[in-house]
């Protein structure tokens, strides 16, 4: 079973529509030309029904296949860009200024659409497949919206599959991990409060330049003192802003943002708790105040073992191979309908390209044959016809 011939043949038209996807990027829930594409891509493929408008601005498509079966499977996938100015240089780079298609949701939502064609020309399974594209997924928990909108019960979803282009693994391969896969992504915003004054006086403020550097070293002994080493986790402040800028003014507040990863829930809980008494206590320590905001995002996403091995052996048959995928830190919205149906998130190779969420990042076309081939596998296989 390896690649599909018909992919080889529509591989132009997914690629133009990948492009031109690329060309303009929509970020968070603002995917309304993406989404528009989209559902009219579907009704042109002859899709049984197309929704717009599930978790505000997501498209879903049925498509019915030739048996009697009830069964209906979910294949997921994600259209909005990140807020990053693109710097490839491309034709077909962006034409909106400071977003980008930087993680490759342009080549996701192109492979489902090709899927849907190739789905919606054969049906040749037994059931029905629900083809979902989300938006919202960089931050935004697009894919808690469109399950709290009721879809995946209005369609009677059994089984949700996901997939992710992987930069660094050979174009076209796929790895896959059961069990927890990527992690929780929680966020926290420190408000430390001093007292301000003149830069040549310290002894009469409350430095809160001070303060919060000593509480950025120390918030990093959490990881490495607090949490079981066999565990894992992840603390990182990645801003510091003060509320002045002048060279001779100790600023009266500093502001910390940072994200916390973790794979595991008493873990989670762990360092939300730690943050908080640690944060609390040293500014106390010199004097000042602290107000912390931690908050929690995506929960960790868990692919279902039963689920896994089948995806991991249709994509073994696609590609030759399926990898063992290592954890990953990065979150993905994905996890909230893996939270509520069983299914699997695949990786597929990117080649030899740059890291996703970098200016210079672009999704590999080559990589659509196999993704599309994955996708209507999982949905042949899963949902065969009598024979």
């Amino acid at each position: 079973m390896p690649i599909k011939n018909r992919f080889a043949e529509l591989l132009p038209d997914i690629t133009e529509w990948r492009r031109d996807l690329h060309e303009h990027p929509e970020i968070l829930f603002e995917t309304h030309r993406t989404s528009g594409v989209v559902a009219e891509k579907l009704r042109g493929f002859g899709c049984d029904e197309v929704v717009e408008g599930i978790g505000r601005t997501g498209v879903v498509g049925l498509i019915k296949g030739k048996g009697n079966s009830s069964r209906t499977i979910g294949l997921r996938a994600d259209m909005d860009a990140l807020p990053i100015l693109e710097g490839t240089g491309l034709d077909y780079a962006s034409k909106t200024p400071g977003a980008m298609h930087a993680c490759g949701h342009d080549g996701h939502t192109a492979m489902l659409l090709g899927a849907a064609k190739y789905l919606s020309e054969t049906r040749n399974f037994d059931g029905d497949v629900l083809v979902i594209f989300q938006p919202a997924e960089e931050g935004g928990g697009g894919g808690k919206e469109m399950v709290d909108d009721g879809m995946l019960d209005r369609w009677n979803v059994e089984e949700v599959y996901g997939m992710h282009n992987w930069p660094g693994m050979a174009t076209g391969e796929f790895a896959i991990r059961s069990g927890p896969f990527f992690a929780a992504a929680d966020q926290f915003e420190i408000v430390l409060t001093g007292k301000g004054g003149h830069a040549a006086k310290p002894q009469e403020s409350v430095d809160t330049t001070v303060m919060a550097s000593h509480i950025v070293i120390a918030l990093q002994s959490i990881v490495s003192r607090n949490v079981d080493p066999v565990k894992q986790a992840v603390l990182s402040v990645t801003s510091f802003q003060t509320s002045s800028n002048a060279h001779n003014v100790i600023p009266q507040q500093v502001t910390l943002r940072g994200t916390v990863r973790t794979l595991d829930a008493e873990i989670q809980d762990l360092v939300e708790e730690r943050l908080k008494t640690m944060v609390e206590t040293q500014a106390a320590a010199f004097g000042g105040s602290a107000e912390v905001n931690y908050m929690r995002g995506y929960p960790v996403m868990t692919n279902s073992d039963e689920q896994t091995t089948f995806a991991a052996d249709v994509a073994a048959k696609v590609s030759g191979s399926c990898h063992d995928a290592p954890l990953v830190m990065g979150g993905e919205d994905f996890a909230f309908m893996l939270n509520a149906r069983p299914g699997a998130y695949i990786l597929v190779g990117n080649g030899d390209s740059a890291s996703v969420h970098h200016p210079e990042y672009n999704f590999n076309d080559d990589a659509i044959p196999a993704g599309c081939s994955w996708w209507t596998e999982i949905v042949e296989q899963r949902l065969p016809l009598a024979g």
